[in-house]
């Protein structure tokens, strides 16, 4: 039984019937009042009619001080618990790195604002969705770098997710290094299943390692593979060369994913290839992916309980003392 909020309950609610003798012992209180009290008779009233004494009106709270002192110890008496609650969670969590393209084609404003914003938002959304994994983030354009090691600390994850930009790294594709970097960071993991997801909008261009070398390290490891293509069909608006200012000079050019190797790789190393042609369907891939590879996870709720019946007793005692000293010291009546 929940009655005084979400955490307390009582232990022996049937006490609580106790109120409702309070109405009435009200009502025969106030029906007997004057048998209980002399009458004074006088001639006329018409010159105290109008007067009541403060002393008079604190008198009628007397009975009201009393009916709050049952109540409190009432409740008391139906033992209310404060019910504490702990979880004991014991996860088989995934270990997962993020390789996400830095190059400058991932400014392109085929998706709103640009594939990038979106590819970080949607990242985000799918990191807040596992908590009980290990997830880092690996970030590559002409070379590629580890943005944020593995870690079950998600805010700061995010927090790196947020803060990167193209143009920090060398221009150029070089996935091949951004999966090897990735796969590097999944070597020691100890986890059962370890997963890459890797994001790109083009075709490898750069780097020193081969993007099939990179896949075989990961086949080798057990490291599945999910690879994204970004980008729609067709042409977009696209940065084709930079000022020196460092502002990107747009201009129409044609969407190129190297839509083979990408699938290559993800059946090398049994993932799955995807297409994201707009940001719904990129979140829509995010989903099948977080459904494909589900952590074991066993909670354990452990209930204690702490008695709260000790303030209402207080409260009782109080208000009980509290009615008895006025009604004998300042509130007395003639007896």
């Amino acid at each position: 039984m929940n009655l005084l909020g979400e955490n307390i309950i009582f232990l022996n609610p049937e006490l609580l019937l106790l109120l409702l003798l309070l109405p009435l012992a009200g009502w025969w209180f106030y029906r007997n009042q004057r048998q209980h009290y002399p009458a004074l008779r006088m001639p006329s009233l018409s010159g105290v009619s109008q007067v009541a004494s403060l002393r008079a009106r604190l008198q009628k709270a007397l009975p009201v001080l009393r009916a709050l002192a049952l109540a409190s110890l009432i409740v008391a008496m139906a033992r209310p618990q404060e019910v504490l609650k702990e979880e004991e969670v014991e996860a088989e969590g995934i270990d997962i790195m993020l390789a996400l393209d830095l190059s400058s084609s991932m400014l392109a404003q085929d998706f709103e604002p640009n594939r990038l914003e979106v590819s970080k938002s949607v990242a985000a959304e799918f990191v807040s969705k596992r908590p009980y994994d290990r997830i880092g983030l690996a970030v590559f354009a002409g070379e590629a770098f580890t943005q944020c090691p593995l870690t079950v600390d998600h805010r700061i994850l995010k927090g790196f997710l947020s803060q990167i930009e193209c143009g920090a790294l060398q221009d150029g594709t070089a996935i091949g290094m951004g999966l090897a970097t990735a796969v590097g960071h999944l070597e020691d993991s100890e986890a059962e299943s370890k997963v890459v997801i890797l994001l790109t909008d083009g075709v490898n261009n750069a780097g020193y390692i081969n993007p099939a070398m990179a896949a075989q390290i990961a086949q080798k490891l057990g490291i599945k593979v999910y690879t994204i293509g970004v980008g729609s069909t067709g042409d977009a608006l696209t940065p084709i060369s930079r000022r020196s200012d460092g502002r990107y000079i747009f201009g129409m050019a044609s969407v190129e994913i190297d839509e083979a190797l990408l699938r290559e790789i993800a059946e090398m190393t049994n993932g799955a290839y995807f297409r994201a042609t707009s940001a719904e369907s990129l979140q829509q891939i995010y989903s099948q992916i977080d459904e494909l590879e589900k952590s074991q996870i066993d909670v354990t709720v452990i209930k204690r309980y702490s008695e709260a019946f000790h303030p209402f007793v207080l409260w009782g005692l109080l208000l009980l003392l509290a009615e008895v000293l006025l009604r004998f010291t300042l509130l007395r009546t003639i007896p």
